[in-house]
């Protein structure tokens, strides 16, 4: 898979990027300029949380919770992990892109912060609530790419504190608020939680989830076992086959690589194999196509 943040950082010549503190980094992307990933639909993930603003164009975030056509004008937040972006080859893209790591967030809120009301939601894709206050603070980031200096390290750590602070006072982001007040207050037992259920389905190794749970390797194989009893291997591998098990009752006329792919395996065979073992039967057994591939 695709990491969204390193493919950005490591493209200087296509993006104008500033970074802070070497885990921040904005970027400004226009379609003439940068077109990082060809294909129509790209598996991508990114070990932190980001938001954005369109300033051109229409693009499709595809989540393990639902689908979102976004395009321009909107502002975005997504929270850490996988997705599949779905591009269209004749429309372009231009936005202005932020990177924002859980402990920043959590640094700049402060530990007393806690959200006015609880909201139920637990999406990935958040729009902002639009407000004149907002399209301010993202016309005075504009003015920055056009200057060839770059700006101070002190005045971008301001910038991005500014961000989040304008969205913490607007009581239109409830659901976005809830979210900070979680990274803010909430047991990393429960974080570690909500990350593994919103992404087990795609193809993530070890070491990647280990930093969506902002841990080490090792850290995060015991925290494992010790909030759900099991290795995280043993736990991926039956969360998938048993969600390509209910996808192929659903969808009986899935090819078997589709299923493979949508349920986080990363070959057809490796799937076929293993859900031989578990279930008894072949996934073909259960599709109405005559072919596995």
């Amino acid at each position: 898979m695709i990491n969204l943040y390193e493919s950005v950082l490591q493209h200087p010549n296509y993006h104008r990027q500033f970074t802070c503190n070497e885990s921040l980094i904005t970027v400004f992307s226009c379609p003439a300029e940068a077109r990082l990933m060809k294909n129509k639909f790209s598996t991508l993930w990114t070990q932190f949380n980001y938001l954005f603003y369109v300033v051109e164009g229409r693009k499709i975030w595809h989540t393990s919770e639902g689908s979102y056509d976004i395009g321009t004008g909107s502002c975005v937040f997504v929270r850490k992990g996988a997705f599949v972006l779905e591009q269209f080859s004749d429309v372009g893209f231009c936005l202005v892109l932020f990177f924002i790591p859980d402990d920043f967030i959590c640094q700049t809120l402060g530990k007393k912060f806690s959200a006015p009301v609880k909201h139920a939601g637990n999406r990935q894709v958040i729009t902002l609530n639009s407000s004149e206050t907002l399209a301010g603070f993202f016309l005075s980031m504009a003015s920055y790419f056009g200057e060839a200096k770059e700006p101070a390290q002190t005045l971008l750590e301001l910038k991005f504190k500014e961000l989040i602070f304008t969205i913490a006072d607007n009581p239109g982001n409830a659901e976005l608020l809830s979210y900070f007040c979680s990274l803010v207050n909430e047991p990393g037992t429960v974080a570690l939680e909500r990350i593994m259920a919103d992404n087990y389905r795609y193809n993530l190794k070890l070491e990647q989830f280990a930093q969506l749970g902002n841990r080490s390797l090792s850290a995060f194989k015991r925290d494992f076992q010790t909030i759900f009893h099991t290795t995280a291997g043993k736990w991926l591998l039956e969360k998938r086959l048993l969600y390509a098990k209910s996808l192929l009752n659903i969808h009986s006329k899935k090819l078997i690589s589709e299923v493979a792919f949508e349920s986080g395996f990363e070959s057809v065979a490796h799937f076929s194999r293993s859900f031989k073992q578990r279930f008894g039967v072949t996934p073909s057994s259960l599709s109405n196509q005559d072919t596995a591939v």
